[in-house]
């Protein structure tokens, strides 16, 4: 079992565009030390040890980013931004339980190392001490605007387990369902941060949307990345999705435009999951430029994401929020 991690200890170094919100970043982690102090020792193990895992922290970096960004200069967006960090450290828990997963950014799921039934325990943990916060931050508005996310999320969630070994399933489904699980929580966290700033009408529905298509370039890489990355950047294995059976755009689309022979291979694929085929898949999905379109349709959301930002103000935030929009495309990992 691992050791417990330190309260100190966080999360990866902050990138260069952590850097225009660094001071506001460090209070983040030391509020997510403070909310996961639990009279239940394990509870305090497990979410220190899922939430230091090395994530990049980019939803409640998208909240402190669309705050500032229109001038706010309160603190409730710290306790914003941790909520929404718990909120998604809480999905990430459930979601290995459901996927079986063993491997999370290099490192042991914590249900590998504790097993199912506390992290699912931990993970409602994380998402109720989330609303105890939303309740403190004191906006009906982002109380609204959160609750109704978390629906959308779970319900994302679902419609990608009963997509799991589903070769029919069609690229609108399949947006359907990044949204939700996805892009959701991206959306969630800027909207928020606008809703806090008081924005116009018209610059908070630029960040609402701007979070969307933010979430969906990263969904739409990631999910490139499964067939064409590098496992030790990406701290899992290529093939992971086709190995579970998941039916992803570059498989979808290789579907589409593939020969029969490749087709059906690849929907026999989907059906019996595992890795009997992988070399195969690998080779249909590049040669039938499923996986350029795939990059394509990611660029594009980051396009449109970087037009929504032509309605906030121009200053180091707006900038730093352009450069993430860039940096969700031509990532690695």
């Amino acid at each position: 079992m691992p050791a417990t991690v330190s309260p100190t200890a966080h999360a990866a170094p902050p990138s260069p565009i952590h850097a225009v919100v660094a001071e506001d970043f460090a209070a983040v982690n030391r509020t997510i030390t403070e909310q996961l102090a639990s009279r239940i020792p394990l509870v305090e193990t497990i979410g220190q040890y899922i939430i230091e895992s090395g994530g990049k922290r980019l939803r409640p970096l998208l909240v402190l980013l669309s705050a500032r960004s229109l001038g706010y200069a309160g603190d409730r967006h710290i306790t914003l931004a941790t909520l929404i960090e718990f909120m998604h450290t809480s999905t990430l828990l459930h979601d290995d339980v459901v996927d079986e997963s063993h491997l999370r950014r290099g490192k042991a799921t914590a249900n590998d190392a504790w097993g199912n039934a506390p992290c699912v325990l931990v993970g409602d943990f994380l998402y109720s001490r989330s609303f105890q916060m939303m309740v403190s931050v004191g906006s009906m508005r982002i109380m609204d605007v959160l609750s109704a996310a978390t629906c959308t999320i779970a319900e994302g969630e679902v419609q990608q387990l009963t997509n799991v070994g589903n070769p029919d399933t069609d690229e609108t489904a399949y947006f359907e369902t990044i949204q939700g699980k996805t892009a959701m929580l991206f959306e969630a966290a800027s909207h928020c941060g606008a809703i806090l700033a008081q924005a116009s009408a018209e610059q908070e529905a630029a960040l609402q949307h701007y979070g969307r298509y933010l979430g969906l370039a990263f969904q739409l890489i990631d999910d490139l990345l499964d067939y064409q990355g590098d496992s030790q950047a990406m701290g899992k294995n290529v093939g992971d999705d086709l190995a579970e059976g998941k039916p992803t755009l570059p498989l979808i689309q290789a579907m589409a435009v593939g020969t029969p022979e490749q087709a059906g291979l690849i929907r026999r694929a989907i059906r019996e999951g595992g890795l009997e085929h992988l070399d195969e898949v690998l080779a249909i999905v590049r040669d039938t430029g499923a996986l350029d379109y795939t990059r394509a349709r990611a660029e594009e959301m980051a396009a449109r994401a970087l037009q929504q930002l032509d309605h906030l103000p121009a200053n180091a935030y707006r900038e730093s929020m352009a450069d993430l929009a860039r940096m969700a495309v031509d990532r690695q990992a």
